[in-house]
């Protein structure tokens, strides 16, 4: 079972972080409708901006759960792909990581 860990960009700019076992097509275009009464319902039209898929459930979880938690430079730095931004953005205060 795959199991897609996704990243939206709302349109007030706010990021939302979610997993899906469906199709992610599908799960954005639920999204999108507003199916769910939820923070993107409120925040439509969204943009998918990241997405990465697991083997397993519960390593999709865990990624969610971290990423969640993390500031708004470092969720930008995943999104670009700027990886090696990821450790310095880490560290409290993370702007010395910007060039």
């Amino acid at each position: 079972m795959q199991v897609t860990f996704y990243i939206l960009r709302c349109s007030n700019g706010s990021y939302y972080t979610g997993i899906t076992r469906k199709d992610l097509a599908s799960r954005i275009s639920e999204h999108q409708q507003g199916i769910y009464d939820g923070y993107t319902a409120r925040y439509r039209p969204v943009e998918l901006v990241f997405n990465c898929e697991f083997e397993n459930l519960t390593d999709a979880i865990a990624c969610e759960r971290q990423v969640k938690e993390w500031r708004r430079d470092k969720k930008e730095a995943l999104i670009k792909g700027e990886f090696d931004l990821l450790p310095a953005l880490s560290r409290r205060g993370g702007a010395t990581a910007k060039k």
